[in-house]
């Protein structure tokens, strides 16, 4: 949330127009919730606007697999049908197990399946950094 809501200020700033920007639970449309533990932990779905019609830019830390973005997908056509789906990625780490691809990417990181990628954001980590780490 903090990165989209970062991107549309500067949008804002650039266009000198209003951005909206919402957030999506996507929990319950993951096909992999047998392995993200016992019971997901499920947060409000706040879009705020309607999305029929729109061009909508789904923002992500990371790309990996592509399994949250197929399930931000289902759960943003959800919500209306948008006239234009993106995706804008901060890094890309490649190793896809479906045909999903971003249009915007921040910067496009090699790793193995043994490594991780680790965002923290000053208002969430106190702190600005992008890490990569041994599994």
């Amino acid at each position: 949330m903090p990165l989209a809501q970062r991107l549309g200020k500067l949008v804002e700033r650039i266009e000198r127009k209003s951005v909206p920007v919402g957030t999506l639970d996507i929990s319950f449309y993951r096909d992999d919730l047998s392995t993200v533990g016992p019971k997901p932990v499920v947060q409000k779905s706040d879009i705020g606007f309607p999305i029929q019609d729109k061009n909508i830019i789904l923002v992500d830390d990371v790309l990996f697999t592509g399994r949250t973005i197929r399930a931000a997908l289902d759960a943003v056509f959800d919500h209306g049908r948008p006239s234009r789906v993106r995706l804008c990625v901060l890094i890309d780490r490649g190793h896809r197990e479906l045909p999903i691809a971003a249009s915007f990417i921040g910067r496009a990181v090699q790793t193995t399946m043994k490594e991780v990628i680790e965002v923290k954001l000053t208002e969430i980590d106190n702190s600005e950094k992008v890490l990569l780490m041994e599994k």
